[in-house]
């Protein structure tokens, strides 16, 4: 499996009595797949993993790799014990994913030889390259650069890195410098650092923003050596990035709800839908950013 270029992670869609809309979700991974993404990521922080059942997983797993007709499905299967994760992930081979996203979980005396530990024990469990997720704001979890760089060394199974430990740049240079094999390395933060993370070195971006399109061309742009583009891309959308980029899930399923790809931008609880006011301020800033243009279509970037 190729990990370059751009695998937006999906949110999970639910109707107003808080079930998963599996129709949504069909119609979310066909839009991304018109986009011309290089896949789809599911089940990660944006889909609400924690707050579903193994069932509703299986579901919404299966959906995906049906909807995406070939395109490359990564199925997030974090959980804080090592053999539930390994079944999470068997699961997802099962069903047809193409690769798995794993994340270190907060311990009460923290010990980088149990994360190494945990992760080699997933990987050597499972017939799928693994993107090893370093995200210490949603994990709590600040694993070291050497952490990350033995783990690329030891455990064959690890394919991509996934880079949004702060800060990114600085972090994607040490690894593409520092790393014993060349892997491919994606970062994600809503790409809050996108341009500067390009010109580090990453590959490409496995994010939430909810407009992969744009993400596309400024891949495409660092891609064609211009960085002109690039960058002209990325300030003119950086402040739509910025503000997705408050706390929770909720500003962003109000945009893949206005984009026409889910019925209902309902958050599970005990988190909270979009308020008034960031609705507001969202409705004012799409004006400013892409103009009066249909968002049920692909954007012209």
């Amino acid at each position: 499996m190729n990990f370059t270029g751009v695998f937006p992670i999906l949110p999970t869609p639910f109707k107003p009595d808080q079930s998963v809309d599996l129709a949504s979700f069909t119609r979310i991974v066909h839009f991304m797949r018109d986009l011309g993404v290089d896949g789809v990521t599911i089940l990660g922080v944006l889909g609400e993993a924690n707050r579903l059942t193994d069932k509703e997983r299986e579901a919404i797993t299966k959906v995906a790799v049906t909807a995406a007709g070939g395109l490359p499905v990564i199925v997030g299967t974090s959980h804080s014990g090592t053999q539930a994760c390994i079944d999470l992930s068997q699961m997802a081979a099962d069903l047809g994913a193409n690769a798995i996203m794993v994340t270190p979980h907060q311990e009460a005396v923290p010990n980088e030889d149990r994360i190494f530990e945990h992760f080699a024990a997933v990987a050597n469990g499972v017939p799928l390259p693994m993107v090893l997720q370093d995200h210490p704001g949603s994990t709590g979890v600040n694993m070291s650069l050497d952490l990350v760089l033995r783990m690329i060394t030891d455990i064959p199974g690890v394919a991509c890195i996934k880079q949004e430990a702060l800060p990114s740049p600085f972090r994607v240079a040490a690894l593409v410098a520092q790393m014993s094999r060349k892997l491919p390395i994606l970062t994600g933060l809503g790409a809050l650092y996108g341009a500067f993370e390009l010109t580090a070195g990453a590959d490409g971006f496995m994010t939430g923003f909810a407009f992969p399109e744009v993400l596309v061309a400024m891949v495409a742009a660092h891609a064609s050596r211009d960085p002109d583009r690039a960058f002209a891309i990325y300030q003119q959308y950086l402040p739509l990035m910025v503000f997705e980029a408050q706390p929770g899930v909720a500003i962003r399923k109000h945009l893949f709800m206005q984009r026409g790809l889910i019925d209902s931008d309902t958050v599970r609880k005990p988190a909270s839908g979009i308020n008034d006011l960031a609705a507001t301020q969202l409705s004012e800033l799409l004006s400013r950013v892409v103009g009066d243009v249909d968002l049920t279509q692909p954007i012209s970037v």
